[in-house]
């Protein structure tokens, strides 16, 4: 059994050594991550300019690989690079901060990581763990933070996925770990709307010229069964299978074209 493990925080995050943790003895690891911070680069891939590869150790002194790129970046080299077969697993996180809702699909680089590896064929599983501290969010090495609850639902679903494989029609499942959770449970949950709501800070530089900040105020409900409920109204896991066929209604298209 071999499992890598990326994630978007960078190779010396904190959660990257929390997942592999999780992933003790379930099989052989490689830990194969971005060498800087890569929140919010979804699935973006570098093509114009050189990777670097370069031997590093985690914080418990095992062994890794830094990539000077992307998430996906990172999956590539390691799928196609690092190891000598194809992963039986990829894990992308521990992530900090939730990854909730349809538009975290395409701006999450924790779930970019998990959809390139799904893509060529590997079953993957993006976690993430809440947080209420938004200092930490995109914090680059260790942050304290308690992963005891995350390590164990990311080690109970990993097993789920080595000892019974994905569903068909399901390419990655997307799991969210309350940071104050009230049962060990895992809710099956849907993709809610929004995670943010979308908030612009216009400042001026001192030159007197706009420049701008993309930021967001948190959504904190949605409707039952969504990944954002389970999180944020039942403090429960939430886990989210995901496919990549994003191919809408045929049949209605046909329709609209006549």
């Amino acid at each position: 059994m071999r499992i890598l493990i990326t994630n978007d925080d960078g190779v010396n995050s904190s959660g990257i050594l929390a997942a592999k943790k999780a992933a003790d003895n379930l099989g052989q690891i490689n830990v194969v991550a971005p060498a800087t911070q890569q929140s919010g680069i979804g699935h973006a891939l570098t093509l114009f300019e050189p990777i670097r590869v370069s031997p590093t150790k985690l914080m418990d002194g095992t062994e890794a690989y830094s990539v000077s790129g992307t998430p996906t970046d990172a999956v590539i080299i390691g799928i196609f690079e690092i190891t000598t077969e194809k992963p039986d697993l990829i894990i992308s996180g521990i992530n900090v901060g939730e990854n909730l809702g349809m538009s975290e699909l395409t701006t999450s680089g924790t779930i970019g990581a998990a959809m390139e590896a799904a893509a060529h064929g590997v079953p993957a599983l993006s976690v993430s763990l809440q947080v209420t501290r938004g200092d930490i969010k995109f914090h680059d090495g260790h942050v304290d933070v308690d992963f005891s609850h995350a390590q164990k639902i990311t080690r109970k679903v990993s097993r789920m996925i080595i000892n019974k494989g994905l569903p068909e029609g399901v390419d990655f499942l997307n799991l969210n770990i309350p940071s104050a959770p009230d049962s060990n449970n895992i809710k099956l949950t849907r993709l809610g709307k929004r995670m943010y709501r979308i908030h612009i800070q216009k400042r001026l530089d001192p030159r007197g010229r706009p420049y701008y900040w993309i930021d967001g105020d948190p959504v904190e409900n949605d409707d039952p069964g969504t990944d954002v409920y389970t999180l944020k109204k039942d403090k429960c896991a939430s886990l989210t299978p995901i496919s990549l066929n994003s191919t809408s209604n045929l049949n209605l298209m046909r329709e609209w074209l006549e």
